[in-house]
Formats: C-alpha cells, sequence, structure tokens
C-alpha cells in the first residue's frame, strides 16, 4: 500500500450533480473538482455508514490552496493518449491549446492538470487520489456480520467445541464496489470481508477468515473446520447469565487510479453484539 501525507487539505460540502448514468447503476456528475460516487452493492436494499439510502452521493471538493512548499518538487508527464475533447481534465479548453498532464510530487500528492502549451509546471495539484478514494469507500453499504451463531436463544455446554458463522450477503461481506471522480482524477474501489474477530466474553478471541460454516446435527460433537470456540467455565456468574460477546468484520477497500498508476488499500471495520449461555452438563446417576 502507498501511503500518502494528506498536505492538501480538502473542504466537502454537499453539492447537485448534473445527471449522466454511471457504471454501478448509478447517477454520476461533472464539472473540474465535483467528486462523483456511483455504489452498488447488488443487494437492492437500502444503505447504511455514509450513504444516503444506497443512493450515489455528490459533494464538491475545494482546495484551501497557498500549502504548498517550494521544496516539494513535482514530475509532469503528458497523458497520451490525451483524453477525448470536452473530458472534465481539459477544464474547459481546447484540447489545440495546451495538454494534460499527470503530476507526482514529492509528498506523495498527485493529480491531473492542464498545462497551456509553452508554459512551466505549476504547483503541487489539488487533487490526492486517496482522498477521492475515501470519498467512493464512504459511500459503499458496509455492514456488520449478521450473526447467525452464537443464538440469542440457544444454549450451549462447557467443553463442547461450538460453532461460528455469520450469514454472507453482498453488504455484509461484500464485494461492494464504487468509483468516484475529482479533477480529472476517477479511482474505483472495491471492498471485501478479509476477517471476522470474535471476542467470545470469556477473554478468548477467534480470528476467523471467512463467514464460518454452518453447523449440521449430522456433524455431531466436532470442531469446525475454520470458525469455532470452546467454552472451559459456564456463564452463570456473567451479567444475565450470558457471555456477552462481539463480532467485529475487517472490511479492506483495494482502490486505484488508473491515469495515475496509483493505488493502494484501505480498512474499515463494523461490529455486532451477541450473547452465549453456557451451561455444565448435569449428570443424573441411577441405580
Amino acid at each position: 500500500m502507498l501511503r500518502r501525507s494528506a498536505a492538501v487539505v480538502l473542504a466537502v460540502v454537499l453539492a447537485p450533480a448534473a445527471h449522466a448514468n454511471g457504471p454501478g447503476g448509478g447517477v454520476c456528475g461533472t464539472g473540474d473538482v465535483l467528486v462523483t460516487v456511483c455504489a452498488a452493492d447488488n443487494s437492492g436494499s437500502s444503505g447504511s455508514s455514509g450513504s444516503s439510502g444506497g443512493k450515489p452521493a455528490a459533494a464538491a471538493l475545494a482546495a484551501s490552496g497557498g500549502d504548498s512548499k517550494p521544496t516539494d518538487k513535482c514530475s509532469y508527464d503528458r497523458v497520451d493518449p490525451p483524453p477525448s475533447a470536452g473530458h472534465q481534465a481539459w477544464r474547459g479548453h481546447d484540447p489545440a491549446d495546451g495538454s494534460v498532464y499527470k503530476v507526482v510530487c514529492d509528498s506523495a500528492r498527485g493529480g491531473v492538470v492542464f498545462l497551456p502549451n509553452g508554459e512551466e509546471g505549476p504547483g503541487a495539484p489539488t487533487i490526492d487520489p486517496e482522498l477521492v478514494a475515501r470519498r467512493a469507500a464512504a459511500s459503499m453499504r458496509l455492514e456488520p456480520p449478521k450473526v447467525a451463531s452464537p443464538r440469542a436463544v440457544g444454549t450451549y455446554v462447557v467443553g463442547i467445541p461450538m460453532w461460528m458463522w455469520a450469514t454472507p450477503s453482498p453488504s455484509t461481506f461484500g464485494p461492494v464496489s464504487a468509483f468516484a471522480t475529482a479533477g480529472g482524477v476517477t479511482v474505483t474501489a472495491t471492498a471485501r470481508v478479509t476477517s471476522v474477530r470474535w471476542a467470545m466474553g470469556d477473554g478468548a478471541t477467534v480470528t476467523c477468515h471467512g463467514p464460518g460454516t454452518p453447523y449440521r446435527k449430522s456433524q455431531e460433537v466436532t470442531s469446525s473446520p475454520d470458525c469455532g470456540h470452546l467454552y472451559e467455565r459456564p456463564s452463570y456468574e456473567q451479567p444475565g447469565g450470558r457471555f456477552k460477546g462481539t463480532a467485529t468484520a475487517t472490511w479492506t477497500v483495494t482502490w486505484t487510479a488508473p491515469a495515475l498508476g496509483d493505488g493502494g488499500q484501505l480498512t474499515e471495520t463494523r461490529a455486532t453484539e451477541f450473547t452465549a449461555a453456557v451451561r455444565e452438563v448435569e449428570v443424573v446417576n441411577s441405580r
């Protein structure tokens, strides 16, 4: 992952978008500094976590400006082939009047700028693709795990393996995709759950790299092949007579900015609480 320095301070405000159909079924906007996010999780339900009802979000990014240091050296590479006439990277200019350049600076800032014919490179660009990627990630519907086991109405036994699993769906395990554009920089992002950390309430934690395997009666008393736990004491002394745990999913968001040859990863976490009633086996002797 390429680590970036957020040296350019961007202010985010909601702004109306000029409508056009975009990838993922979203509605996209255009403009020199308009960031448009078109997201779809293919689940057909409403969104959460940074989105508004699962609909595309649009925002204008205004650079604070004046924060470039003279020592921040930037390299300029002409985009070849150039964007088509009318593309927002031209900033309204005629392609005959100049060229579009990819810019990368020592501070790790990057972007796409228009330079008139014969003009030397200006200061650092105002669009950081990682910040655009974060806007794309914020639009995604990333939900916490839907815990199927431990069941709130279930009773578990000390010394008997417990199988843990969550019900997977696009919004709880992915993949979820979105894209965003700003100042000629287009970023695509895809999010997937890469692990679920189960805090069991008895001091133990279990990390699983998937939703887990559902238990079937035919499997009898066996351990889960990929996500399980064994309680060694009952939960009688716990509040409510139950262990209280948390299943925390880590979403890994992988993003790319093809025009810059750039990319990286971001992480988000979502958590669900659960309880488990654990009892000891009562043995009755008969003669």
